[in-house]
């Protein structure tokens, strides 16, 4: 196999965004080249800020730990979000009850919920509360608690408390991170905690995330993937990916 460095590239961050991890022998073998070629791509990967090697390989680098405000989010693959929002607002059908946690991709589901009157919706997030406040025809339930101002969404036990007296059709649960060894994961433990919740509360639990979360890890576990039901995500996510998750069973929705 003749590949040049960009084609192993591409198949050394492909791997690393599925599996966490590459080992040097493996590639080696992988791409019928010597052990010193491979080394030789990690440490230009590793100069580029792609990986960091370990020995006998090489890892992802870890996501940062602070997330970007959620105004600045919002404006973050904002076409992808929107398209993903409509696809998961057709999911819902009259008579259902839903939660939506608190992120900027469930808070594009709420928009498209709009005209719904026979829909009720349970969140714990302010910019969706208030979304809702400008016209929902529907039924919203805040689930309040302590309000961080800084995600914008309640949190704490009084939150939780309010959570566990419902039970749900769905869950639509928004993620900084998606990865097959860390499963979904989110930026603080607090909004963690909630969306598990949720998914806990609910009958069906379907991740909503765009291309660029899959292959990340944030730093608090929402839940491992075999819990997830669905995932719905754009068309920019990578074939690995999408074959992971077929063989996980996991029903994936791309959007165009």
């Amino acid at each position: 196999m003749s590949l040049t460095y960009e084609e192993r590239k591409n198949t050394i961050l492909t791997r690393l965004a599925t599996q966490g991890k590459v080992q040097v022998q493996a590639l080696a073998d992988l791409f019928q080249v010597s052990t010193e070629t491979i080394r030789r791509d990690l440490d230009r990967l590793e100069k580029e800020g792609e990986l960091r090697k370990v020995y006998g390989g090489a890892v992802r680098v870890r996501s940062g730990m602070i997330e970007a405000p959620f105004q600045k989010r919002a404006q973050l693959q904002m076409n992808e979000k929107q398209r993903i929002g409509l696809a998961a607002a057709a999911l819902i059908e009259d008579g259902e009850t839903v939660m939506l946690d608190n992120g900027t991709t469930t808070l594009e589901i709420m928009r498209q919920l709009r005209n719904r009157s026979q829909v009720t919706v349970i969140t714990n997030s302010v910019p969706i509360l208030t979304c809702a406040l400008e016209g929902f025809a529907g039924k919203i339930i805040f689930a309040g608690g302590e309000i961080n101002s800084a995600v914008q969404a309640s949190t704490g036990p009084v939150t939780h408390e309010l959570l566990s007296q419902f039970k749900v059709n769905k869950a639509f649960i928004s993620a900084g991170g998606v990865s097959l060894m860390d499963g979904v994961t989110d930026y603080l433990l607090e909004e963690a905690l909630v969306s598990r919740r949720m998914m806990e509360r609910a009958e069906e639990s379907i991740l909503v995330a765009d291309h660029t979360k899959f292959g990340r890890s944030t730093f608090a576990q929402i839940s491992p993937m075999n819990h997830v039901s669905m995932v719905i995500t754009d068309s920019g996510c990578s074939t690995e990916w999408v074959e992971a998750l077929h063989q996980m069973e996991i029903e994936t929705v791309h959007t165009i």
